[in-house]
């Protein structure tokens, strides 16, 4: 399973940000994943259903996205193993540093499961040589990480596999 929102955001793994009419579409190596943030003037849902990734709505702020996420589904943890309420908001603030450098601030709120509030930075660096390839675990699948193998033994313990 790949980790839910927030952490599908902070994988070590190429991601595509595709700006279009009234929405943004991350296209996530990882576990080939595509997050949809919608900027097309819609508000939050009152009562959303609950999803891996939530739902996702952005409005610009001069030259930072600002996106608000609710409606996560219960297999998503605030912190190892903390989990959250039907109140959770992940707030975050994508800004360009520089032609190669994104920052992303991500506020957590849970009124209901939190003292204070959850606060991290990430910066997400351009490779311009990278591309985004397919992602399955299970067949040990080249990658743009660390020298193009996933790095991971899928041979059975104790069969004569060299796979």
């Amino acid at each position: 399973m790949p980790p839910p929102m927030p952490g599908i955001m902070n994988q070590p793994y190429p991601m595509e940000f595709l700006l279009t009419p009234g929405k943004v579409t991350i296209v996530i190596e990882a576990y080939t994943q595509v997050r949809h943030i919608y900027t097309d003037g819609r508000k939050l849902p009152a009562d959303p259903d609950p999803h891996y990734f939530g739902t996702s709505v952005g409005h610009w702020e001069g030259d930072t996205l600002v996106v608000e996420t609710v409606g996560l589904g219960p297999e998503t943890n605030l912190v190892a193993g903390v989990k959250h309420s039907g109140k959770m908001k992940i707030v975050e603030r994508f800004r360009l540093v520089d032609a190669d450098n994104m920052n992303i601030e991500t506020t957590i709120t849970d009124p209901a499961a939190l003292l204070a509030p959850i606060v991290s930075n990430s910066n997400l660096r351009r490779h311009r040589e990278w591309t985004i390839t397919e992602y399955i675990c299970q067949e040990n699948n080249r990658n743009s990480v660390n020298d193009g193998k996933a790095g991971i033994n899928m041979s059975v313990p104790g069969a004569n596999s060299t796979r």
